[in-house]
């Protein structure tokens, strides 16, 4: 089998889809799913034997001769590509059709495959030119994407911060490959370790990279951005472009010296973007900006098992760093799984109500079981609980924390406070999605939105079918999957070469098959007593009221408001209420609002301030002769002072 053919397959299929997208949506389909399906069959291939493809062309670009190459790295980021590519062309089949949006849905997905194949791109380029050229292309892609209903104002601000944050991002990137290309004489990009005058260059990549990847306090762009999107962009948005800023900075932290306290500032950032991930996500009402913020999350979980591997590398290239990182890769799969599953789910959930207020919602489970079902599923795995997947990457993370302490080396001391916030992180994330299930899917709906909600088409309910199966396959049989896992470790850093899985998790896959046959079991049991015994329904206790009504349930807001107040310090609630005044009120109401608080409290200001003093300054330029002559005097003036001083030192 050829990667090279493999690719090109992949290749036309996303260019024939981008023309046949707005005549032939069949076709667009199916030469969708060709391509992701060649694209997985490489990648697989790679991973699987380890193997390393390289291309040269003698066709240039900007000057620069098209390089092309997949080594098992860049594989892995590419199979996870692959997967939410399929499943996302499917799912939007059923989701955005043109009889809804007859003017968006055709250039939709036009868009929606020139992203995955400049995304493709990104992974595949090796100059630092074709690089810059793709990773822009993509981002105005993806902002095509987010703003496919640019009608409502609230999109059309989600997607200019999203495009000024990511050109951001961009200035500093081309900053570091320029800056790159002029210290080795060349755009060509690949192992460079023994080049120590580059490791400065470090802390660009990890402001470009970090603010696509959405680390905290980089997030700014992504709630709004996530929220406002179609759903199955969402989910591209979360499981695989934030992901590119994730692969940027584990390819260059491989292929580049990196300054002594790389690994630390990333680990750092790692567990602040995991605390302060979910404590915003757990004040959401908005069903996806609450999974946007756990977006937020689980990169500070993946950066935590970078920068702990980064830590192992400078000192001796430690055993405990390579589980460490393990579990930061797989956990990319993972988040890119279950994320993809729960937007999704929201997605179905948002097509039916055509709303995004948790408040709102309420006894969906009966009239959506498939959905209810697999977002529940999802839950669980982002939850980081077993048998799922989401439990073994952060074990493998725990287990290179705990290697490190016992090792006593200097990561001892980062270690213990990593692993505690990180089970606190868990703890937060199980409580979120507890809030989430409860208020959107049991109890009595809230709204006639709800009332009236039915169960999504099979062309939905596939794509969330094939994430699910996903999501249990790694949770059951993790050992099938840690060759992969390995080969992409071994390219980052190739003094760790051991294939073999470590000892607990081949027990991992027995105990996590046990746990989901009990459960199996038990389920199959309750059916059966309720199927012999039948069900009945009584009042157990309500509190002096005859009949319970909808208003006397949960809100996302009262659910989490205990929790949300230990974290009142950063998220700075706001709160609108009217109080109950007399003794037969008319009306009374409590509302509270989580804002952005480094979008309000720190950028805002600081770009007012900005924007104020350019103003002052643009009152300079008024077309009087007179005063650009005297501002030029007074410039000389100025130089002449300077070198009288310079001159009496």
């Amino acid at each position: 089998m050829n990667p090279g053919w493999l690719l090109c397959i992949a290749a036309t299929g996303m260019v024939v889809g981008m023309f046949s997208a707005f005549r032939a949506p069949r076709l667009w389909l199916l030469t969708s799913l060709t391509g992701a399906i060649a694209a997985l069959a490489s990648a697989i291939w790679i991973l699987k034997t380890g193997a390393r493809w390289d291309w040269q062309s003698s066709v240039a670009i900007g000057g620069e001769a098209l390089h092309l190459q997949l080594d098992a790295l860049s594989a892995f980021f590419l199979a996870l590509l692959a997967v939410l590519g399929g499943v996302g062309s499917l799912y939007q089949r059923g989701y955005w059709t043109d009889k809804t949006h007859p003017r968006s849905a055709p250039s939709g997905r036009a868009w929606w495959n020139a992203m995955l194949l400049n995304m493709g791109f990104v992974l595949l380029v090796a100059n630092g030119l074709h690089f810059l050229i793709a990773w822009e292309l993509f981002t105005v892609c993806a902002y095509f994407l987010i703003t496919r209903e640019r009608q409502h104002r609230e999109v059309r601000q989600a997607g200019w911060l999203y495009l000024a944050a990511s050109h951001a991002g961009t200035l500093c990137l081309f900053a570091f490959f320029a800056w790159l290309a002029a210290r080795t004489g060349s755009w060509e990009l690949g192992p460079m370790r023994d080049r120590t005058e580059l490791a400065p260059l470090f802390w660009l990549a990890l402001f470009g990279f970090g603010l696509k990847a959405g680390m905290f306090p980089l997030h700014i762009w992504l709630p709004s951005a996530h929220a406002n999107a179609p759903s199955h962009v969402s989910a591209i948005l979360s499981g695989v472009a934030i992901k590119m800023g994730i692969y940027g900075l584990v390819r260059f932290s491989s292929w580049m010296p990196v300054p002594d306290a790389a690994g630390w500032t990333v680990a750092t950032l790692g567990v602040v973007s995991a605390v302060l991930g979910v404590a915003f996500a757990l004040g959401q009402h908005d069903l996806k900006r609450l999974l946007a913020y756990h977006s937020v999350e689980n990169i500070g979980i993946i950066l935590i098992g970078l920068g702990f591997a980064m830590v192992a590398t400078a000192h001796g290239n430690a055993a405990w760093g390579q589980l460490a990182l393990a579990g930061g890769l797989l956990h990319v799969w993972n988040h890119g799984l279950f994320k993809a599953l729960l937007f999704l789910g929201a997605g179905s959930v948002l097509h039916t109500t055509g709303t995004r207020e948790m408040s709102r919602f309420g006894g969906l489970w009966r009239a959506m079981p498939w959905t209810a079902s697999l977002f529940t599923l999802g839950a669980v795995a982002i939850s980081g609980l077993p048998p799922l997947n989401g439990f073994v990457s952060e074990w493998l993370v725990f287990l290179g924390l705990f290697d490190a302490v016992s090792a006593r080396g200097p990561a001892a001391w980062t270690a213990v406070p990593a692993a505690v916030l990180l089970g606190v992180t868990g703890a937060l994330a199980l409580a979120c999605f507890v809030k989430v299930c409860g208020v959107v899917f049991l109890g009595l709906p809230r709204s006639k939105v709800a009332e009236q909600a039915h169960e999504c088409g099979w062309t939905m309910r596939l794509p969330m079918l094939v994430l699910g199966a996903a999501c249990v396959a790694i949770g059951l049989a993790p050992v099938l999957f840690w060759p992969a896992i390995a080969s992409a470790s071994s390219a980052w850093q190739p003094l760790w070469t051991d294939s073999a899985p470590p000892a607990p998790m081949q027990t991992l896959g027995a105990f996590h098959i046990t746990i989901a046959a009990l459960a199996m079991l038990a389920a199959i049991g309750l059916w059966l007593r309720v199927k012999r015994n039948g069900l009945s329904r009584a009042v157990t206790w309500d509190c002096g009221y005859a009949v319970p009504t909808p208003r006397m349930q949960y809100t996302a807001g009262s659910f989490a408001g205990i929790i949300t107040g230990w974290f009142s310090w950063i998220l700075k609630p706001k709160r609108h209420q009217h109080p109950v005044k007399e003794n037969f009120p008319a009306h009374a109401s409590y509302e509270e609002h989580t804002p952005e608080t480094v979008l309000e409290h720190v950028v805002e200001p600081t770009g007012s301030v900005v924007m104020r003093i350019s103003t002052a300054v643009r009152r300079l330029q008024h077309g009087r002769l007179q005063a650009y002559i005297l501002y030029l005097l007074i410039g000389l003036a100025a130089l002449a002072l300077l070198a009288l001083m310079g001159g009496a030192k």
